[in-house]
């Protein structure tokens, strides 16, 4: 019988009291399990221990995740950040070569949120360090002190790309997302296609052109609450799909040699 395929999920670094601690949001291990139909791991950012390609090694697709972090913008020749702004260069250490291998390889990559901008720094690109400070988009973060259900519910209406991958997946030409977000995407990447765009025109979906496997990035939260969004579930379910196939062919691989 096939196995369950394994998804890597990207972690963030704090402390917590006196000990540095690896942290995921639960939602992210849940949507994995529940609507990929994956077998959840924790990818620690610990780059000077652990390297991209046994990461590769042994997962069947990767999902990038949100994060209250930034990118340093030095890794896109960005200005320095404003005085306060919270980084987290480990795990811009792990993610950004872990984003090019992956993509490389043909391994499964969904990026979310601070997934998106890691895939287009990682690949080239650059960002809106502020996007709400640019004089040329709205304010896209989520409100202070806001109930949960609030901060990740509708924000705005996207507009999907004709002939990507979001409508090939078949979501319809506009839907509304819990799209919540400081940082965005200045210059698009060199290889990306721009897949979806807030009213204001912010790019807030991108995928890899000619890429050898499943390889989208979403600006807003499609794992919050996903069993109960049609089109948030049919993102996880292509990434999932997409990750059986990976795990099948592993396992072909595996048996040959």
């Amino acid at each position: 019988m096939p196995r369950v395929p394994v998804i890597g999920i990207t972690a963030c670094t704090r402390m917590h009291e006196l000990h540095a601690v690896q942290t995921i949001s639960e939602k992210y291990a849940r949507a994995a399990a529940q609507a990929a139909c994956g077998l959840p791991i924790v990818i620690p950012s610990l780059a000077d221990l652990v390297d991209s390609a046994d990461i590769l090694e042994v997962v069947d697709g990767l999902i990038f995740t949100g994060s209250p972090s930034n990118i340093e913008p030095f890794h896109y020749n960005g200005a320095a950040s404003a005085a306060g702004t919270h980084h987290d260069p480990l795990r811009d250490a792990t993610t950004l070569p872990l984003m090019r291998a992956a993509i490389a390889a043909g391994v499964p990559v969904l990026g979310i949120c601070r997934g998106l901008q890691e895939m287009n720094v990682a690949l080239g690109g650059t960002l809106h360090q502020k996007v709400h400070e640019t004089g040329t988009f709205m304010d896209h973060r989520e409100g202070q002190g806001e109930p949960i259900e609030t901060q990740y519910g509708p924000r705005h209406a996207l507009h999907i790309e004709p002939g990507g991958m979001l409508e090939r997946i078949g979501l319809p030409a506009i839907i509304q997302v819990n799209s919540i977000h400081g940082q965005g995407i200045a210059v698009l990447a060199p290889g990306l296609r721009v897949e979806a765009l807030a009213p204001d025109g912010l790019v807030e979906a991108i995928s890899v052109e000619n890429s050898k496997g499943f390889a989208l990035a979403v600006q807003w939260h499609p794992e919050y609450q996903v069993m109960d969004n049609p089109h948030y579930l049919s993102i996880f379910q292509a990434f999932g799909k997409a990750c059986r196939q990976r795990s099948v062919l592993r396992q072909l691989l595996l048996q040959s040699a």
